[in-house]
């Protein structure tokens, strides 16, 4: 049975480590390099990084900066952020992550999944989904980080993307982002019960019985948090830290 993955999902503003509730709200919380050493002495599975303003102001994430994750980097990592064509891809994987991870170039230029499933193989390419539930009460695609309305139906963009050679589907709820009041397990049920790869759960784990409740009832491959993984207690300070295997064994018990 493979290990459960449970990844810290970083986000990048500035060069410093920030989270934000609803993807709004920002906190500064510390240095991305500092955060890299402590989850390599804590053994993690993966890490996940995405430069929030990359879109934005059209541009990938910093090369140079990703290649110092990399010399401190003991375990897989993606990165994410601004990525719109096959060079950037390359750039990026050069510089020493493993995967990229795209959202709303995906969105806007389907066959850019195809094309970097095609020339790096599909394990090198997520494809982050962020799902809100819109007016109506329905589940709706956001891009440009959560502020732009696609009318995508989330399970059909997830199956597309899959078909187009997606090689794992990083599915995060806008609305309980940063919340830390546990995930949306009908949305991660859904996604999880229709597509063949690898769904990642993001948005809501304040605790880690939260993924247990995300892989056994959300029946999802992998989970993904960053409160959790940076706040401790009421008044969440900042504190990183990682569950240690004895902790996530004990957790995952049915």
């Amino acid at each position: 049975m493979l290990k459960t993955r449970i990844i810290p999902c970083l986000l990048l503003k500035d060069k410093v480590l920030v989270k934000g509730e609803q993807f709004k709200n920002y906190k500064y919380i510390g240095d991305p390099i500092n955060a890299v050493r402590i989850f390599s002495e804590k053994q993690a599975s993966e890490l996940c990084f995405l430069d929030i303003d990359a879109t934005a102001e059209n541009r990938i994430p910093d090369l140079n900066f990703i290649t110092k994750i990399a010399e401190e980097c003991d375990m897989p990592f993606a990165v994410g952020g601004g990525i719109k064509t096959i060079d950037d891809v390359k750039e990026i994987l050069n510089a020493g992550a493993e995967k990229i991870v795209i959202n709303s170039q995906a969105v806007e230029n389907p066959l850019l999944i195809k094309e970097i499933s095609q020339t790096f193989g599909n394990q090198s390419v997520i494809v982050s989904i962020d799902v809100k539930k819109n007016k109506n009460g329905k589940y709706e695609v956001y891009t440009h980080s959560g502020t732009k309305p696609t009318g995508l139906d989330p399970l059909d963009w997830a199956c597309q993307a899959e078909l187009l050679g997606a090689g794992e589907i990083l599915l995060c709820s806008i609305d309980l982002d940063g919340s830390m009041k546990g995930y949306d397990i009908p949305l991660i049920k859904k996604i999880s019960d229709k597509v063949k790869v690898p769904v990642i759960a993001s948005g809501g784990a304040g605790k880690i019985k939260d993924f247990n409740t995300a892989i056994k009832k959300g029946h999802c491959s992998a989970v993904a948090a960053g409160s959790y993984f940076v706040f401790y207690g009421a008044k969440r300070a900042v504190l990183i830290s990682y569950p240690d295997d004895k902790e996530v064994k004990e957790a995952m018990k049915s």
